[in-house]
């Protein structure tokens, strides 16, 4: 890769703006194209919230699963070695199914047996049970960039912190996460951009996102080609304009140099 790669002039960004450009004339001007933009914009409020949810509860349990694997305990290690491996082997989209139809109503009918307050599978929404299957994918992916973050500092920082008599809790907190950061932040922005993606796939338990009504709409309209156009403009207003994001983001962080 040349050096100045990174310095090139983005005509990428404004062949895609002259698109976006292109569209917007489109919808000011054909009908069809303004209702169907109506119809797909009542999705974007599910598709950033169940993005947003998911990507957080994957957080959570993707750094837990990264604890777990670093963990002084082997069973510990190899029970979160297990969930990482099984997770990321199964497709998303069988295993949203699977967590709606399979694993909900598992769930639910050992808690029925138990004798506690009865809960109908049905009384637990299918966008629920989407965003949960997408926290488990998610956070498997998460945990092993977790664990290449914590495992890119120094040891001698952490010993050094323990000398001074820092807690485990400290040490995470003023040595390994500050440091961790920086090598964890390029791949998180690239998975919360994937889960933009991947959102979509709720679609096929019904939860009435983009792609859902983009599905709905143009079975009542016939236009498949302005709608889907829409559905991908869409999607690729919001991936780009977070990779804009992000990518100013990672500059800055490298510009203010290694942590000291």
């Amino acid at each position: 890769m040349r050096r100045d790669e990174g310095r090139d002039f983005p005509w990428w960004l404004v062949v895609l703006a002259a698109a976006g450009l292109a569209v917007a004339v489109m919808v000011a001007r054909d009908p069809v194209y303004a209702r169907i933009l109506a119809t797909l914009s009542r999705g974007i409020g599910i598709t950033i919230a169940v993005t947003v949810t998911a990507f957080l509860g994957a957080m959570a349990l993707g750094l837990a699963l990264a604890v777990a694997s670093l963990s002084r305990h082997l069973w510990l290690r190899q029970a979160a070695r297990l969930y990482v491996e099984v997770m990321r082997g199964v497709p998303i989209v069988v295993l949203l199914l699977y967590v709606a139809f399979a694993l909900v109503p598992l769930v639910l009918a050992g808690w029925n047996a138990l004798g506690l307050p009865e809960v109908q599978t049905r009384a637990v929404p299918l966008i629920a049970r989407a965003v949960f299957a997408l926290i488990l994918a998610y956070a498997a992916f998460l945990a092993e960039i977790f664990r290449a973050g914590i495992l890119s500092v120094a040891e001698g920082q952490i010993e050094a912190a323990s000398a001074l008599g820092l807690g485990p809790w400290l040490r995470f907190r003023l040595i390994v996460w500050p440091q961790a950061l920086r090598t964890i932040l390029p791949p998180f922005g690239n998975d919360f951009v994937a889960m933009v993606k991947d959102s979509s796939l709720v679609s096929v338990l019904g939860v009435a996102d983009i792609t859902q009504l983009g599905k709905v709409a143009a079975s009542g309209n016939f236009r498949y080609l302005e709608t889907y156009n829409m559905v991908a403009l869409l999607y690729l207003a919001m991936t780009v304009t977070l990779s804009l994001a992000l990518r100013r983001l990672e500059t800055r962080l490298r510009r203010r140099g290694p942590a000291r």
